[in-house]
Formats: C-alpha cells, structure tokens, sequence
C-alpha cells in the first residue's frame, strides 16, 4: 500500500498544495477536532510532515502508532519529541544548512538597527519629528566586541560577517571548537561582561531554557545589547523586560519570543528595541530550498527508507 502522509500544520500556499498533490497529504488542521481525528485515524498514517513550529508532542506521537518518518520544516526540532520518536525507531528529519546564510544576515541586521537606532529613527521622521530637532546620537558597530552564544552553523556565519565589519568576536559552547579555538570562552557570564553585542544562535529545548537569565542580562550592562536568533525559550523573558524597562539592558533586537506570536506588550513603547516576527528564515529564496529539502527527505524516505537530514 502507498504510504500515508499526514501534515499537522499549514506552512505556504505552494507547499501545501504540492504536499497534498505529490503526497496525497491529509491536512490535519482542516479537520473539525485534530485529537478526534487522531483517535480514529492516526494508525493510518505512515508519515508526518511538520515544521519548526508546529512539531509534533508525544501526545501526538501517542495517537500515530504506525508512522517511521517525520520531515520537519525549519532547523529547529525543540517542538518535536525527538527522544519518543527515537526510541520508536521513528526517523525525524529537518532542513539544516540552507538557512544558514538568511539568520546569519538578520543577525547582523538587527546588530546594525538597534546600534545605529534606525527603526527607531525612522519612527521619528515619520512622526514628523526632524523639524524640532536632530536624532540623538547612537552607538558604532564596527570594531566593537561581539559574543556569540551557540557557535553551531549560524553561529560561524555570524562571526564571518563580523569579520567585515572588524568586530573582536568571543563564542560560548558547549566545548570549544576544534577548527577555531581561538575565542572560546567557558565562562557565559565572563562573555556577557566582555561583549558589546550578545548574538544567541544556539538550539532550543531543556539544555538551554532560559539560559539568558538575570545575571547574563546584568552582566552585559546598561551599554550592552542583547540579540536573539535562536529560540525564544533561550531567554528568560520576564528578566530581559525587567532588565530592558529598568535600564540595566541597553538595548535589544529579538527575532523570536518565549510565547510567540504573543510579544510581551511592554516592549513596544521602547525605542531600544527592536521587534521582528521570527522571519530570520523568512526570504523567498531560502524558503523554497527549505520546501525542497522537506520533499528531498521524503522521497529518501520513500526510495530508500532513509532521509537525507537527519536529526542527530
């Protein structure tokens, strides 16, 4: 029998079409009540596509006792349960690598905005304030001390850019990396205090919950700012607005939240901070290597029994 697909969460128009055109793949948030669902269908279903955001709980997991394969879409796997999918012998693949380059470069953009202030400076001419004066002065980028917290794939392309804009740069790991050893610094609140600029660009899930805490926040200082790539259960939110609304932060630039897509409400009067909604991945061209890399792990899957991206 042909294998059947299930996709738990809408991703685009394009992909979701073609999902359900090469995959036949059932939409499981089209149905009228997902658990429902599950219960008398989940045993159908041989293979589950999802993303980042999506994942896919062990309560789900629970309800699919016949599927070998997850295919992800997104780097990130903290929302999957990885651990349950392994014991089952379940494969969990992602899409590494090919976002690299579009998180690095927002990184480095949100370095430059909330240095430079110039979203903030775009509020003030828009609001027609120019005339009564000129824009406070702000911070230089170039030069300056950059610490990077998670110096996996994204991390090393972060520190290249720096590079070109001169930057010291420090990284914090798990254990330092072989092919630059130079840099390494074990102690993360000895980083925080060095830095300028704080990039987080390590993985999600329990090793690294709220590992932005009070002491780091304090320990980067009034002049320091923080800048979140990574995930938002990386930092401990509660602290960054305190730390942000009290000024013991100098400033932040946040592409991810602990509850997204619900920010923190406090954060949108402050013009040293500045807001996205988790697009570090989000251009059209890398989008599209993302799509075909979840259908490259599928049909692996399919021919071989094998993905291509494995989670490791």
């Amino acid at each position: 029998m042909q294998p059947r697909t299930l996709q738990i969460g809408p991703l685009t128009s394009r992909f979701n079409q073609r999902m359900a055109g090469e995959h036949g793949a059932v939409a499981l948030w089209q149905q009228d009540d997902a658990v429902r669902f599950l219960e008398a269908h989940g045993a159908d279903f041989d293979i589950l596509v999802t993303s980042a955001r999506f994942g896919c709980t062990r309560a789900q997991l629970d309800l699919l006792p016949n599927l070998r394969a997850i295919c992800s879409f997104g780097v990130g796997y903290d929302a999957i349960a990885v651990d349950e999918a392994r014991r089952r012998g379940i494969q969990v693949s992602y899409t590494p690598d090919v976002l690299n380059d579009c998180v690095a470069d927002l990184a480095m953009g949100l370095v430059i905005d909330c240095a430079r202030r110039i979203s903030a400076a775009d509020r003030f001419v828009r609001a027609g304030l120019w005339p009564a004066g000129n824009y406070p002065l702000a911070r230089k980028v170039s030069g300056k001390r950059l610490g990077i917290v998670g110096l996996g794939r994204i991390g090393k392309d972060v520190a290249r850019r720096a590079g070109g804009f001169d930057m010291q740069v420090r990284y914090h790991n798990r254990r330092p990396d072989a092919a630059i050893p130079d840099g390494f610094e074990p102690d993360l609140l000895a980083l925080a205090r060095w830095a300028d600029f704080l990039v987080l660009s390590c993985p999600g899930g329990a090793a690294t919950h709220h590992l932005i805490s009070a002491p780091v926040l304090d320990a980067l200082g009034p002049e320091g700012i923080l800048i979140n790539v990574a995930r938002g259960s990386v930092v401990d939110e509660e602290a960054l607005v305190a730390a942000l609304l009290e000024g013991r932060l100098g400033g932040a630039g946040l592409d991810v939240f602990e509850a997204e897509p619900r920010v923190p409400e406090a954060l949108f009067a402050l013009d040293n901070v500045v807001l996205a909604p988790h697009i570090g991945s989000g251009t059209e061209e890398t989008r599209l290597q993302m799509e075909e890399l979840v259908f490259a792990n599928l049909r692996a899957f399919l021919d071989k029994g094998e993905v291509l991206t494995p989670v490791v």
